[in-house]
């Protein structure tokens, strides 16, 4: 375990996909903590070869057909499509900041800088499980909020998945779900307030 700036502790896990990943760790205060997983960057490299074969696939037609165009075409396409994939697809972070007598946040982190944000009120949480589902042939974990049914105080009306993007393994999703249900159990006994500090 590390410390890394900001106070936050910083464990090293792997995705589903074996990519390494970190998980970043910060209690505020008894009933407030932060859970953040961070994704693998940008890698430099990957992005210049994408470029590299777009433009040269693009320079292999201009000498063909002498057209300009398809010089121009392939730098705007290019361009718009690492726009694209910077601001809606990359995300760097995901994070749950847990409050007990509030709620819980969930935020997504872009590579460029976007924040979206979710926020579900305490009293709508009905507990936080890790769930597991078939994908390409082999079971996968996550993690999960059950939202209480407003009618039914023994069902659930929606399952709000967490983590989509960075998708961690077991051993990763446990340390998150141990976080979470300890606050959940104060939760139950003493509603307590958050200081972030």
């Amino acid at each position: 375990m590390a410390v890394v700036p900001g106070g936050m502790e910083e464990r090293r896990y792997r995705a589903v996909s074996g990519a390494p990943i970190a998980l970043r760790r910060r209690q505020h205060s008894a009933s407030c903590r932060e859970l953040a997983v961070r994704g693998p960057r940008l890698q430099l490299r990957s992005l210049s070869a994408v470029t590299s074969a777009v433009w040269l696939a693009a320079y292999g037609l201009f000498a063909l057909s002498e057209n300009s165009m398809v010089l121009s075409a392939a730098i705007f396409i290019t361009l718009f499509g690492l726009i694209v994939y910077l601001h809606f697809v990359k995300i760097d972070q995901e994070s749950l900041l847990i409050i007990g007598s509030l709620g819980i946040q969930v935020t997504s982190s872009y590579a460029s800088g976007k924040e979206s944000t979710t926020f579900i009120e305490m009293s709508q949480v009905k507990d936080v499980v890790i769930n597991e589902a078939i994908h390409m042939q082999k079971v996968i974990y996550y993690l999960c909020i059950l939202l209480q049914d407003p009618q039914d105080p023994q069902g659930v009306s929606e399952v709000v998945p967490l983590f989509q993007s960075s998708k961690p393994r077991l051993d990763c999703l446990i340390e998150v779900y141990k976080s979470c249900q300890e606050i959940l159990e104060q939760r139950k006994t003493v509603p307590q307030s958050c200081g972030i500090k």
